[in-house]
C-alpha cells in the first residue's frame, strides 16, 4: 500500500517555486502527481512522490533552503478540523500527541516522538517512506513546519536549544540559522529539536478546551476508519521502529506502547498483514544501515550502537549476512 499524506502538508509549494522562477505545474507533472490534487488541502497525494518532487525543486531553483522557504509561509495553524484542535490544546505537548494521535489524517509517513530526559525534552521526528526516496527537502520542510507551529503556540516562549538533521548542511547555512534562531547540528543521529521540558508545558495562552472537544468528536470517527485499516499497521509499526531502534528501545513491547496497543494486540494485526514485528525490524535496521553507513561521520561503533548493537561484533556479523561485506568493506566500496 502506497504511503499518502493530505496535500495541505505541502502548502506553500507552488507560491514558493514560483518566486524562484520555475513552473510548478511543470514540475509537479513531471513526477507523476496531479496538480488538482497538490492545490487541493483535502486530497491526498504519494508522500514518495512529493518528497522527490521537493529534492528536483530546490535543485532546479539552485535553492537547498527551498522547503524551509515554504515552511515560512506557514504563519499559523491552518483549517480544518485537526488544525483547530492542534492550535487549541492546552500546551505544545498536548498539541504534539494530538497529532500523534491523529496522524491517519495528517501525513501517514511522518512519525513524531517526545523523549523526555530530565529537565530537557527531545522531539524527534522521521519520514518513513520507500527506501532510497531522498528525505532531504521533506524532513527540513515538517521540522520548519513544527518550529512554526510551536512558535504560533508559544511565542516568545519557544527558544528551543538546538535543532538537528541526520543529513550533511548546506555549504552556505545562513538562512538555516535566520529561520531557526538556534543552534544547527547537522549530520546528528535524529531529526528534530532539544528544548527545555518548561516549554511543552507552558500553557498556550489561545486554548480553548470546549473548541478541541467539539474538534475531537468531529475527528474520532475518522481517524477510527482509517487506523482500522489493515494495511496501515505496518506501517505505523515500522515509523515506531525508526524512532526507537536509535534509543535502545526497538523492541515490540515499546513498539506496542508507543502505538497505545497491547503486545497481544500488535502481533494479531501484524499477522493479519502476513508480517511479524521480527520482519519489521529487520527491514527497518537494513534501511537505516544504509543511510548511517552513508555517512563517513559516523563511526562503525556508532552506527552499531543506533541500530541496537552493543557489540560491534555482533553488528559486523549482522551486517555481513545482510549486505554480503564487512561494514568497512561496503564503506570503502562507497567511497570509491
Amino acid at each position: 500500500m502506497e504511503t499518502m499524506l493530505r496535500s495541505i502538508a505541502m502548502s506553500g509549494y507552488f507560491d514558493t517555486a514560483r518566486r524562484l522562477g520555475l513552473n510548478p505545474i511543470d514540475l509537479v507533472q513531471r513526477l507523476g502527481i496531479d496538480p488538482a490534487a497538490l492545490a487541493n488541502p483535502d486530497e491526498r497525494v504519494p508522500a514518495a512522490a512529493c518528497c522527490r518532487l521537493l529534492e528536483l525543486t530546490a535543485e532546479m531553483a539552485s535553492c537547498p533552503s527551498f522547503a524551509l522557504r515554504m515552511a515560512e509561509t506557514r504563519q499559523k495553524f491552518g483549517t480544518g478540523v485537526i488544525n483547530v484542535l492542534l492550535a487549541h490544546k492546552r500546551t505544545l505537548r498536548d498539541a504534539l500527541l494530538a497529532a500523534a494521535e491523529f496522524r491517519h489524517l495528517l501525513n501517514e509517513a511522518l512519525a513524531v516522538y517526545i523523549e523526555d530526559v530530565g529537565e530537557t525534552v527531545t522531539i524527534r521526528e522521521e519520514l518513513v517512506v520507500d527506501p532510497g526516496t531522498p528525505t532531504r527537502q521533506a524532513i527540513e520542510l515538517a521540522v520548519g513546519v513544527l518550529a512554526r507551529h510551536s512558535s504560533a503556540l508559544l511565542g516568545n516562549h519557544w527558544k528551543p536549544r538546538s535543532v538537528h538533521f541526520t543529513h550533511c548542511g548546506p555549504a552556505d547555512q545562513t538562512f538555516h540559522r535566520r529561520f531557526f534562531a538556534c543552534p544547527l547540528e547537522f549530520g546528528s543521529d535524529f531529526n528534530g529539536f532539544v528544548c527545555a521540558a518548561s516549554e511543552l508545558d507552558y500553557p498556550n495562552p489561545a486554548a480553548d478546551p470546549e473548541l478541541v472537544r467539539y474538534a475531537e468528536s468531529l475527528a474520532k470517527p475518522l481517524n477510527a476508519s482509517n487506523a482500522s485499516n489493515a494495511d496501515s499497521i505496518a506501517l505505523e509499526v515500522r515509523k515506531a521502529i525508526y524512532l526507537l531502534l536509535p534509543l535502545e528501545q526497538g523492541t515490540v513491547e515499546y513498539a506496542a506502547r508507543h502505538l497505545r496497543l497491547s503486545v497481544r494486540t500488535l502481533q494479531r494485526r501484524l499477522a493479519s498483514a502476513d508480517t511479524s514485528f521480527s520482519e519489521l525490524v529487520e527491514e527497518v535496521r537494513g534501511e537505516l544501515a544504509v543511510r548511517y553507513m552513508s555517512n563517513a561521520r559516523y563511526p562503525i561503533g556508532r552506527v552499531a550502537a543506533l541500530l541496537g548493537y552493543n557489540q560491534q561484533g555482533s553488528f559486523t556479523n549482522w551486517f555481513n549476512a545482510r549486505f554480503g561485506m564487512t561494514p568497512r568493506d561496503w564503506r570503502n566500496r562507497q567511497g570509491k
